[in-house]
């Protein structure tokens, strides 16, 4: 829950657009818009000096603001901040999205959780501590909203886990699925055995070559086992051909032979 109030003093802007988004950052603001309560979006521009310290404040997103619009009289309004450019590059605030809420109406926001305390399965037995959830969900009124949700896990043990469920938040709706794991203690790793070479797919196991061994050399084809290996096609091709009923494919006549005469 909030413990004081915040406030930041902004201008109204007539103009809108990139160009004019451009001149506002050079000149040292900040481009940005208020809706929501059924009202027509306002477009502002907020001293960069100023929002870099609330930033540098340690308040949460979810600070609830007094916004003081300055357009020739001040209009003062309630706003959370619902979304916060920032250039990919930079990192600097390029515009900043403002929602107006009514202190009678809750409103749906995530909060973040905070891990408190070291737990006793990683401080006695090594264990290892497992961060799951990091936001929780909620419903509450502005003024209820807390900055964080802080878990103690100091009594957790090997085999121990904090649920949703297991939270109390007075004065706040917790939206989040209540079995969901906050955080657990798992036993220490163990150290892995060495992987053994494993065949890709479509490759012989043999064909793997261990860690540390020579490669097989690759067979070298003789210019005579190759003129053999040619022989063998001709045989097999041959033998089929009779089965089929073929006439054998006449080839050129050998070394050596005589030429058939001519019949007359």
């Amino acid at each position: 829950m909030q413990k004081e109030e915040i406030v930041l003093e902004v201008l109204k802007r007539e103009k809108a657009g990139k160009e004019v988004a451009k001149k506002l950052r050079r000149d040292g603001f900040i481009p940005g818009v208020v809706y929501g309560a059924g009202e027509k979006p306002t477009p502002v521009q907020i001293p960069t000096n100023a929002f870099v310290k609330f930033r540098r404040s340690g308040h949460g997103e979810n600070a609830l603001i007094t916004l003081n619009i300055k357009n020739g009289k001040t209009a003062s309004e309630k706003v959370l901040i619902r979304d916060i450019q920032k250039d990919p590059v930079k990192d600097n605030v390029i515009h900043v999205d403002f929602q107006h809420v009514s202190l009678t109406k809750k409103v749906t926001v995530k909060v973040p959780i905070h891990l408190v305390g070291t737990a006793a399965g990683v401080k006695d037995q090594s264990g290892i501590l497992q961060h799951v959830l990091r936001e929780l969900e909620i419903s509450s009124l502005p003024t209820d909203i807390p900055e964080k949700v802080e878990v103690d896990v100091t009594a957790l043990k090997i085999g121990d886990s904090i649920h949703v469920r297991d939270l109390s938040l007075p004065g706040v709706d917790i939206l989040s699925d209540l079995a969901q794991t906050i955080t657990s203690v798992i036993p220490p790793m163990k150290e892995e055995e060495v992987a053994k070479p494993v065949a890709a797919e479509g490759v012989p196991a043999e064909a793997v070559v261990a860690e540390g061994a020579e490669p097989a050399e690759p067979e070298v084809i003789s210019e005579k086992k190759a003129e053999e290996r040619a022989a063998e096609r001709e045989k097999t091709k041959t033998e089929k051909d009779k089965e089929e009923g073929k006439a054998p494919a006449k080839g050129p006549a050998p070394k050596g032979a005589a030429p058939k005469a001519e019949k007359k």
